[in-house]
């Protein structure tokens, strides 16, 4: 009766243990199927209900206990071959999936250097080409006032042309009334009075010579007569008629007269009568000081000159 009732209740144990070991055979299965989370929370779920019925059944026979740790422990051995192979499988992907981020980052590395490159590049051309903007626009000013110039001068030339055909014909009469002033002139410096005159004449018909040179040298030669009028000056140079070197003074254009270089003796040009005279010895110290105050060798004062009467000109 006790065998029987042993043997009752080992049956019934191992009927139930049998069910929670096939729930979790059946869970392993689908573990080593699809190797996932989800496999893997049923697998453990199921573990632990046999585990909780194996804790329940300490007190029954060992031969049920030891059989049903050897089915439970195979079944451990084979679900963490699957959990290496699992883990393997998980670290190479996580190693190749860091080695893809690596050489991404790298990439990416690569571009935003590339990037800040051509942001500089960009950067550079952008103050380049206002640059140019401004400089061209400046230009484009400057090549404007030069065709407003450009016209203007145009214009300038065109009325040159009319102007050259009045003043051409007017500096050939001005040299010619030069050459009269000159030879009609009180004879002072005549020979560098004479070479002024010719050479405008030559000047006068040069091709090389711009119309505004000609008039500036006639001008300078006209400004250079009336000075002669306004000043007293002396200068050396010979006796027209004799090889004496002597000492002329000029008073403007009244009056012209030498002294010898030794002093000694004193002369005039007559406009009487056109002739050089030497005059009496009393004017030989009045000419002597104003020979003196023409070179500034003496303050300017009164002194005792013969003078042409009124009309003596004509």
């Amino acid at each position: 009766m006790l065998v029987s009732l042993l043997g009752g209740l080992t049956l019934s144990l191992a009927a139930e243990a049998i069910g929670k070991i096939e729930a979790v055979l059946q869970a392993g299965r689908a573990f080593h199927a699809r190797p996932d989370k989800e496999t893997a929370t049923v697998l453990f779920s199921a573990f632990e209900n046999y585990w909780n019925k194996f804790m329940s059944m300490r007190r029954a026979p060992r031969v049920f206990l030891w059989g049903s740790r050897g089915i439970v422990f195979s079944l451990i051995m084979a679900g963490s071959a699957s959990v290496a192979d699992v883990l393997d499988t998980t670290v190479q992907t996580e190693q190749s999936t860091n080695q893809a981020n690596r050489q991404s980052q790298q990439t990416v590395d690569t571009l935003v250097e590339q990037t800040e490159d051509l942001l500089a590049e960009y950067r550079r051309v952008v103050r380049e080409t206002e640059s140019l903007r401004v400089y061209n626009e400046q230009l484009q000013r400057v090549v404007d006032n030069q065709e407003v110039e450009i016209d203007s001068i145009g214009r300038q030339l065109d009325q040159l042309e009319s102007t050259n055909r009045g003043v051409v014909p007017m500096l050939i009469e001005m040299i010619d009334m030069l050459d009269q002033i000159v030879e009609n002139d009180v004879p002072f410096q005549l020979e560098q009075r004479r070479d002024v005159v010719l050479n405008l004449q030559d000047t006068i018909y040069r091709a090389d010579v711009t119309t505004s040179e000609k008039y500036r040298r006639v001008m300078e030669a006209y400004q250079r007569e009336i000075d002669f009028g306004r000043n007293a000056f002396a200068y050396d140079g010979k006796l027209p008629g004799t090889d004496r070197t002597v000492t002329f003074l000029v008073v403007g254009r009244t009056l012209l007269l030498y002294q010898t270089l030794d002093g000694e003796n004193v002369g005039w040009w007559n406009p009487l009568n056109g002739q050089w005279e030497e005059l009496d010895r009393e004017y030989v110290t009045p000419v002597t000081n104003a020979i003196r105050m023409a070179n500034n060798q003496e303050a300017f004062n009164l002194v005792k000159l013969p003078v042409p009467a009124a009309g003596a000109a004509q």
